[in-house]
Formats: structure tokens, sequence, C-alpha cells
């Protein structure tokens, strides 16, 4: 019988990953309205408390101590210590936020602690405040993230103002038989495995060092865009040929020397009809040549969009999920293509984006102004960009290490030149 408690294989695998480089968590950014009076910390402290048992992994920790890492009761749980006024400095600008939140990125989080932090920073000079949240990966993937923030986070909504689920959720099918699997892989690694490009700017080594930089685009405005072309073109897509437009200026000359990156693109293959207390990970990927070479800002999206459209009618994520998952069980074997799929030649960053909630939401009766996205970077791939929607917008953040690759401040213009440089061309 399956042991519930046990981290599944994708969960261990992540929290193995974890070094004195790598932390293994994400970090959302929740920026507040401005409100008349700071934040009552205890008011958010007995908020989260009274929501606590609706999610059991939040009160339990990691055992490491047996042969399988398991979640056990963490029995000395402090609320807080997990919910907590930020009071590292000061943070009156948008500029201090940006620095407090990436050294937040650069410290491990307890392991004897449940894997999760809110830090409340600011107010800022204009009122405002924002909450860190960080949650190890080995917790949650993107999906289950957002999952988690609408469980203790964010205040109850009328039902009436949500729409359907987030296409980023897949209804459950059932499973195809070994054989259908067996004939289908083999193709799928084809596409997405084996084509080395040329070296990655972003293939540097990797220290502790973090740097975020975030900006939004309109998610009205990124569906009429898709809506523009001949052939429909989706959000991501969108969010791709923006990124796209950002690394050509950003990279410059470098930039010039690959006129194709190869981008993993996370995929989720989270069921609609999971608990809301259903956390972990279930990503796959799909591999997407982003065209740094194309001039033309529309030809960039058309290009993306035919790749994107090609890798899902193909079902190569879930391919890809299925084979990593099968190879897991051989000795070695499992563990060298993994080395081959997350190679820098393989692709140069991940792009990830993730469905948040399509209303306006609000923390303690304070409206959410932004909400943004980050995770960290990996070694030979010292870029990490990360988007989630919110209420009509797209909060895009920015990862880095300075060390390896600095000024990701510059990056976050260059993406809205490139948005309104895309919007301006897809309105002519």
């Amino acid at each position: 019988m399956t042991d519930p408690d046990r981290l599944s294989a994708d969960d261990a695998h992540i929290l193995s990953v974890e070094s004195d480089v790598i932390t293994g968590h994400t970090l959302k950014l929740i920026v507040l309205e401005p409100g008349p009076a700071p934040m009552d910390i205890d008011h958010l402290r007995s908020e989260v408390a009274r929501r606590l048992p609706s999610q059991p992994r939040a009160m339990q920790r990691v055992d490491t101590s047996g042969p399988e890492p398991r979640w056990v009761v963490a029995t000395d749980f402090d609320i807080r210590y997990h919910v907590r006024r930020f009071s590292g400095g000061d943070c009156v600008s948008q500029t201090d936020l940006w620095r407090i939140v990436s050294t937040l990125m650069t410290e491990h989080l307890d392991r004897s602690r449940p894997l999760w932090t809110f830090d409340l920073i600011g107010p800022l000079a204009d009122g405002r405040e924002a909450i860190a949240v960080r949650i190890h990966h080995a917790m949650t993937d993107g999906i289950a993230g957002i999952r988690f923030l609408d469980a203790l986070l964010w205040d109850p909504l009328d039902p009436a103002s949500w729409s359907a689920p987030p296409t980023g959720l897949r209804s459950a099918t059932s499973e195809p038989s070994r054989i259908a699997q067996a004939r289908r892989m083999p193709a799928a690694v084809v596409r997405e495995l084996g084509h080395p490009g040329s070296r990655s700017p972003f293939d540097r080594p990797i220290c502790i060092a973090r740097e975020l930089a975030f900006t939004v685009a309109s998610l009205a405005e990124i569906k009429a865009i898709g809506d523009s072309r001949p052939v429909h073109a989706t959000v991501n897509d969108v969010l791709l040929a923006i990124v796209a437009g950002g690394l050509r200026s950003w990279l410059g000359d470098s930039g010039a020397l690959a006129p194709h990156l190869h981008a993993q693109v996370p995929v989720s293959l989270h069921h609609r009809d999971e608990r809301p207390d259903d956390l972990g990970n279930r990503d796959s990927f799909l591999n997407v040549d982003l065209p740094l070479g194309e001039q033309n800002p529309l030809l960039r999206l058309d290009l993306i969009a035919a790749e994107t459209r090609k890798r899902k009618r193909l079902g190569d994520a879930q391919e890809l999920y299925d084979l990593f998952h099968a190879l897991g069980r051989i000795k070695y074997l499992g563990s060298a293509v993994e080395r081959l799929a997350g190679n820098a030649r393989e692709f140069s960053l991940s792009i990830s984006n993730v469905p948040g909630p399509p209303a306006p939401v609000s923390v303690v009766g304070r409206p959410v102004q932004h909400l943004f996205d980050s995770s960290e970077p990996a070694a030979h791939h010292a870029l990490r960009i990360s988007a989630v929607s919110c209420a009509g917008q797209v909060g895009i953040g920015m990862c880095t290490d300075p060390n390896a690759l600095p000024g990701v401040a510059l990056l976050a213009d260059a993406i809205d030149d490139s948005y309104a440089e895309l919007r301006s061309a897809a309105i002519r």
C-alpha cells in the first residue's frame, strides 16, 4: 500500500537538488493597495492559522532520517515563525522592495519546520505593503502554489465572481495502454531532446546571490494580440514572444551569436478534479525555440505559436512525464536522461506561466494590486522567468545570479519595450 506521507519521486528529487547555492523554494510577491494604517500582523496570523487545517502539509515538516523522505507533523509548529513582519531594514521604494525579496530568495527555509513563510514588508512611502511568500518546490509546483494561497491567504470571495477553472488545469482522462505509450514516447524524445543548440548566453556557474525584477502586462491585451493573428496564438505564445523580444534587445551583441534560444516551458499535468489540498509536483515540459534573430515581432509570435501548436497536438509533455517516471525506476538510466534534459545545450532558460485568480482578490481586506512569481536559476541556467495571472494582469518575474548575469532590471525594461512593440504591431 502506498504511504501517503512519503514524498513522491518528483518531490523527493527536488528536495535532493537543494545545496549551498540552490535554496529549492519559489517566491510569490503580493503587492497590496495602500491602506489607512499598516497591516496588523497579529490579525494576519490569526486568519492564516484559522485556515491551516485545510492544508495538512502546511503543518508538516520533512523527515529525512529514514530510507526515504516523509512528511511528519511538526509538533513544535509556531505560526509566528511562518507569518512575520520583515525586520531587516526599511522599505520605502520599489528598489528597496526588489532588494529585500532578492535577499529573501537567497535564504534557505528551515528543514526542521514546515517549508513555507509569509513575510510582510513595508509600508512603502506610498502606503502599499507587500507579502513575500516562500514555498519549497518539494511542497508545491506552480498550480499547487496558487491553491495554497487560495486556501490560506486570499479573503473568501462570492463564488459567482469566479469564472471557469483556470485553463492550466486539465480534465482527468483515462491512462493510455503501455503499448500505446511505448509507441509514442520515442517520437516525443526525438522532438524534445537530443537537439543541442549553440552555447547558451546563460550557461554560467551560479552562487547563492539572487537579483529579482518584475513587470506587468495586461491579460486582455495579450489575448487581443493572440486573436489578431491569422492563426490564433495563445496567451502563453504571446508571453514567449514578448520575452523573446526583450531578450533580443537585452542580450545585444552577445545575442547575435544565438539567433535561436531554446526555452523550456513547464506544462502542468494537474487535473481539475484534484482536491484543493492535493499539493506536490506534477509538471512536464516542452522545449520551444525563441527566434531572437527575427526582427519582425509578429513573425516571431507566429513562429512560436506554430511550434507550440505542434508540440501540444502530439502530446509531448505527457509522454515525457511518463518516460521520466518509467526510467526513474531503472538505476543510472533515469538520472542519465534527466542530465540530458537539463543540459545547457538542450535549453537556455526556463519560462513558466501559471494561471492565478481570475477575479480581484484581497488579504484581510486589503486589495491585491499585483501578483508576481519568481523561481530561482540553476547551474548553467543563470536566468529564470516566471509569469502568473491575477485579475486581468500578468505579473512577470525575472531571477538571476547577479554575479553571473547582472542587470536584470534592464531586462524588465526590455520586456516592457518588447510588449509595447508587439502590441503596436498587432494593432496596425
